[in-house]
């Protein structure tokens, strides 16, 4: 099972719902979502299509970044009222999505809310910071309302909960440059192999940001240089390409630097047998020569990768 760790952003939502309308009957996708807005209306209309095609989310309830997690007031407990209140419609019914939460050095007072508000199957996400040998942590874990704990590489997770909870591989696989030219000279590289070992290595499921970085920022401003990231099947692996234009002295003409990128990236689905519905819509807008907006080119990746992993697993 694939665990795609998304923040609630606009194109980001639209992606995880356009993918849920889109799947087909087969789902093997799970995503972790991390709520950074203090609204919620494009992720309402997400998590209800994602309900109605059968596609179960975690919600993350203790955000680290954006809004809520800015506000000093927000206490987990606080957090999660706000949270479950504001999609109150939406996580009525509980087995359609899994209770979240991120561990830092706050293991009580996260097992105080699991009990609380009588929460089961609940995911945790370790951090950096998480102490597995804390006693805490270990009350925590041992719940029987705890089934998910996602983490990146911890042997000693798995040989301690693996027989009785769900463990699940995170690793940040996208590399950013720091400028988007930079990708002129990083064209493709390999991404990810989890969806072939995973299995074999004791995981329930593996977890990565897609084609997005780990790094949470907040608005942006015109690029230099347009991208456009898709990644793909090569050799059983998989790779990511990065097209990108080529006239990135200063930040005018978007639309045309869009066209410069696209046209390489069209270019080179043709030497693949990559189709879905992402790559169906990239094609309209270069036959159309139309340009949908920088946000537009996230989604259309994010739902890419997201289409291509649940065909690979």
């Amino acid at each position: 099972m694939y665990f795609p760790y998304l923040r609630g952003r606009q194109f980001e939502m639209i992606a995880l719902r356009e993918y849920a309308a889109q799947k087909g009957e087969k789902n093997n996708i799970i995503p972790i979502i991390e709520p950074v807005k203090n609204t919620f209306n494009t992720m309402k209309r997400a998590l209800a299509i994602m309900s109605e095609h059968n596609v179960k989310y975690a919600i993350i309830l203790n955000p680290c970044v954006g809004d809520i997690a800015k506000d000093k007031t927000m206490t987990i407990e606080r957090s999660t009222d706000f949270i479950m209140e504001s999609l109150s419609a939406e996580l009525q019914d509980t087995s359609r999505w899994f209770p979240t939460y991120i561990l830092t050095d706050n293991y009580s007072e996260i097992l105080s809310q699991i009990n609380n508000n009588d929460f089961n199957n609940v995911m945790i996400i370790c951090s950096d910071s998480t102490d597995v040998n804390n006693a805490d942590f270990v009350s925590l874990v041992g719940s029987e309302r705890v089934n998910y704990i996602v983490s990146e590489e911890n042997r000693k997770l798995k040989s301690l909960y693996n027989e009785t909870k769900k463990i699940i591989r995170l690793d940040d696989k996208y590399k950013p440059e720091k400028r988007n030219k930079d990708y002129l000279i990083k064209q493709e590289e390999k991404f990810t192999e989890e969806h072939l070992y995973y299995t074999e290595e004791h995981y329930y499921g593996f977890s990565d940001y897609t084609v997005l970085s780990n790094e949470f920022k907040e608005g942006g401003s015109l690029p230099y240089a347009v991208v456009i990231h898709l990644t793909y099947q090569k050799d059983n692996e998989v790779w990511i390409s990065h097209f990108t234009s080529e006239t990135n002295d200063d930040q005018s003409n978007i639309q045309g630097k869009f066209a410069e990128a696209l046209a390489k990236a069209v270019e080179f689905l043709k030497t693949t047998g990559l189709s879905n519905s992402s790559i169906t819509e990239l094609k309209e807008y270069y036959s159309l020569h139309k340009y949908p907006g920088l946000g537009v080119l996230k989604k259309i990746a994010v739902k890419n990768h997201l289409e291509l992993m649940n065909s690979l697993i």
